[in-house]
């Protein structure tokens, strides 16, 4: 703490992100980054911006991206925005369309980054509990409310709400926001922006990180209608009218245009995730139903830290929560099979 610090900054309880080791050789299923490579026509176009052109500024609104977007989910382009990274969107969306009158609504087991932007706006907030099934019930959000988050698969459970279910929160809360995160959502669930259309408090959220392998890029976008869209510009060039680069429009858009690379890899990981989900059953796991490119489970006569210790001991490196509700449970990232099996016989060797 230093005596130049604001009481404001004092006072933040900042997010902090999954571990990036710098060993190496390691089997890293802590961070759910996609095992798979990036669209070689990504790369490709990407490498294309690394020349002259550099010394110009990139376009501040990311048209090709937007077009890229629109045409993937067909919607038009001043239904979509676009930033650096889905967590810059998400900040923008917490400053611009949440009201503070009443408090923001979501799950007790989430993003942690949602209460971390709540106290950097000074946005009071309600954590509604999940069931006993680690599910979302939609009943519990009809309360007054100042917008609602929630990411969907949810994270760290990996559960999945469906889009009957979302139209129900939608209806019974007309006057709020209801920002759906889909950070996940290509790995098995159908997404929310077929629903914007319908409803203008609906907002979603995505990022390239995960089923198009861009996590080192920074894109992250959001969907809903041009009032909220306006809304969220309106913060971004109030904040920085530059949040992408030349080449991080150049690249997202390309990894949009490329659906037989997404579509076979994202493949990939949902058939490992089931191989997986399997295999740790029969070591005597209960595992969530998961809908990411990862998974949560516990085991019901081993300590998860004592787990995920003798793992690191082994090379492998998964994610414990030292929460409420969940401190028996490990996220672990699905890798490439060849990672996925070091992970198992590590621990049938520690279980058995």
């Amino acid at each position: 703490m230093s005596k130049f610090w604001s009481p404001f900054v004092k006072d933040l309880v900042p997010y902090i992100p999954g571990e990036q080791p710098k060993l190496s050789k390691l089997v890293k299923l802590n961070t759910n980054e996609n095992p798979y490579g990036p669209s070689p026509k990504a790369v490709a176009a990407m490498q294309a911006e690394l020349g002259e052109t550099l010394r110009l500024y990139p376009d501040p609104s990311g048209d090709r991206l937007k077009r890229a977007v629109a045409d993937y989910y067909g919607v038009r382009p001043e239904q979509v925005f676009v930033g650096n990274g889905s967590d810059e969107v998400l900040a923008h969306a917490f400053h611009g369309l949440f009201q503070h009158r009443e408090p923001l609504l979501f799950p007790d087991i989430s993003y942690s980054f949602y209460p971390v932007y709540c106290g950097l706006y000074d946005i009071d907030f309600r954590a509604i509990p999940l069931n006993d099934d680690f599910q979302i019930d939609v009943a519990d959000y009809a309360q007054p409310n100042g917008g609602i988050i929630f990411p969907n698969p949810n994270a760290p459970t990996g559960c999945l709400l469906g889009l009957g279910a979302i139209e129900r929160l939608l209806e019974s809360n007309p006057d709020s926001v209801v920002l759906i995160d889909e950070a996940y959502i290509d790995f098995g669930g159908e997404s929310a922006i077929a629903l914007v259309d319908r409803y203008p408090n609906l907002l979603v959220t995505q990022t390239l990180s995960k089923s198009r392998s861009l996590a080192g890029l920074r894109v992250g976008l959001a969907v809903g209608h041009p009032d909220l869209i306006e809304a969220l510009e309106r913060i971004k060039n109030s904040f920085n009218s530059y949040p992408l680069d030349r080449i991080a429009i150049a690249g997202a858009a390309a990894a949009f245009e490329d659906r037989e690379h997404f579509e076979r890899t994202r493949r990939q990981v949902i058939d490992s995730r089931e191989t997986v989900t399997a295999a740790i059953e029969a070591l005597g796991f209960e595992v969530l139903p998961s809908s990411a490119n990862f998974i949560f489970a516990r085991h019901p006569q081993r300590d998860a830290s004592e787990i995920a210790a003798k793992l690191r001991e082994q090379g492998v490196i998964v994610r414990h929560f030292k929460t409420a509700r969940i401190d028996q449970f490990l996220r672990i990232t699905i890798g490439t099979p060849e990672q996925n099996q070091v992970l198992l016989d590590s621990l049938r060797q520690l279980l058995g």
